[in-house]
């Protein structure tokens, strides 16, 4: 049986997952014995789990790793000695010590999997150190911060790869292909978004694990530990770029269209009292809490080429997982939940269609000739695709598929939806971080023969 490590081993993937880049030719010649020499500065969940899939690969050496967690750090160890590569130098002794790793010529490239708080001054210190930068979701969470990514990249000429592993999900891939290939004609309108019950992720208090704990903070544990605090301080969709991002593709955002507006609601926040007072008692301190944030937050995008955009970011609910992923466009639409679509013309008129007989004839090349070696991944196997076309990227010193300007404009979603949340849902306009270059930008490349 051929595992995923002999695969990447002796297969050529130049490409994979690159291949959404703008309009960039990619050779076949590319060397496949260069080595990418990375610093992983955060290993948390999030860190080991692109460890993991790194320590699969023969084209990479893990040189350095960063975490103020001694207990992560020595986990990290110990899956890298299992994997037999060498130790790399740890750093981690306060929290500022990743600049001490950025300083390493060691270091190639540096993957960010932190505290959200920390994403876009750690990405700004790796660019300026000269190393291409990954950058885990969501890259910021100011506008400041959003203008910092793109400036520092274009002072630095570093580049930056936000990290949204959703872009290279099967079925996302696949709709991407179908809206490429006009299936579902002018595009009209979309849906997206980020629903999923995180209560028992916010709060834990370390000894229920991740059952039914209602600390956070300095009581948390894992995400508890940092996530819960913006629920409390914060109300607006912090964490657009799961759903977004996959639309931002498919109607070229930063590419020949642009977001241009965006009003949004919030809803009245009950659930996470709700679930203290269930799980800890009407009488712990923290039922006594006020969360700001909406338990439901909905913004509506305009962009220029007239499209709009519902975003919906909703968390602290009871209710199933879903990104709730619609495309819709002149001649039909397709529907995540449900898995459903319809087609003028094709599929029966005013019916819905089961979505997977066209999901499965508009199967991704690129999920067609890797999708087997993808599954043990993470997350369906997309975190093998966006990890690859990082490393692709940067091996090849290129633009990334997913970059500064594209960090910069999903993640203004959430100082924006704060902004107009707090004047009853006011418009407020998006900056243009490409400076115009939107208009010029060559689209997503969608040539099946580079795969």
């Amino acid at each position: 049986m051929t595992t995923r490590r002999d695969f990447i081993k002796t297969t050529s993937i130049v490409g994979a997952g690159i291949s959404i880049a703008p309009s960039i030719a990619f050779s076949a010649n590319t060397s496949q014995d260069k080595i990418v020499r990375i610093g992983l500065i955060g290993v948390g969940l999030r860190g080991t789990n692109h460890l993991s899939n790194l320590l699969l690969r023969e084209d990479i050496e893990i040189t350095a790793i960063c975490d103020i967690d001694r207990i992560r750090i020595d986990l990290a160890l110990s899956l890298i000695t299992k994997a037999n590569h060498k130790k790399p130098k740890t750093f981690g002794a306060n929290p500022q010590d990743y600049l001490n790793l950025l300083e390493l010529s060691s270091v190639d490239a540096v993957i960010i999997s932190t505290p959200w708080l920390w994403h876009t001054r750690m990405a700004k210190d790796a660019m300026r150190a000269g190393k291409y930068t990954g950058l885990e979701v969501s890259a910021a969470n100011t506008m400041e911060e959003c203008w910092d990514l793109v400036n520092v990249h274009e002072a630095t000429g570093s580049h930056l790869m936000i990290l949204e592993n959703v872009n290279y999900r099967r079925d996302v891939m696949a709709v991407l292909n179908m809206v490429k290939q006009n299936v579902f004609g002018e595009l009209l309108h979309f849906r997206c978004g980020y629903q999923h019950d995180l209560r028992f992720v916010k709060l834990n208090d370390g000894v229920t694990a991740y059952g039914k704990g209602v600390e956070f903070g300095e009581k948390g544990i894992s995400e508890s530990k940092w996530r819960t605090q913006h629920s409390l301080l914060r109300n607006g969709d912090v964490y657009p770029t799961h759903g977004v991002g996959p639309i931002a593709t498919m109607c070229n955002i930063n590419r020949g269209n642009r977001f241009v507006s965006m009003s949004s609601y919030a809803t009245k926040g009950v659930g996470l009292n709700k679930y203290i007072v269930e799980n800890g008692g009407a009488n712990h301190p923290n039922a006594k809490l006020k969360f700001k944030q909406g338990d439901i937050i909905t913004s509506t995008i305009e962009t220029a080429n007239g499209e709009t955009i519902m975003v919906t970011h909703d968390c602290n609910s009871p209710r199933p997982y879903s990104l709730g992923f619609r495309v819709q466009g002149s001649q039909g639409l397709w529907e995540v939940d449900g898995s459903r679509i319809h087609i003028e013309g094709i599929t029966e008129a005013h019916r819905w269609d089961e979505a997977k007989p066209w999901l499965e004839k508009y199967d991704h090349p690129l999920w067609e000739k890797f999708g087997e070696y993808a599954q043990g991944s993470g997350h369906g196997g997309m975190d093998f695709f966006v990890l690859n076309a990082f490393i692709e990227s940067v091996k090849q010193n290129i633009a990334p598929p997913m970059d500064a300007y594209d960090a910069a404009a999903w993640s203004a979603i959430t100082p924006l939806s704060e902004i107009s949340i707090e004047n009853n849902g006011a418009p407020q306009n998006f900056p243009d971080f490409t400076r115009g270059q939107w208009v010029s930008r060559a689209p997503y490349h969608w040539i099946k023969d580079t795969y």
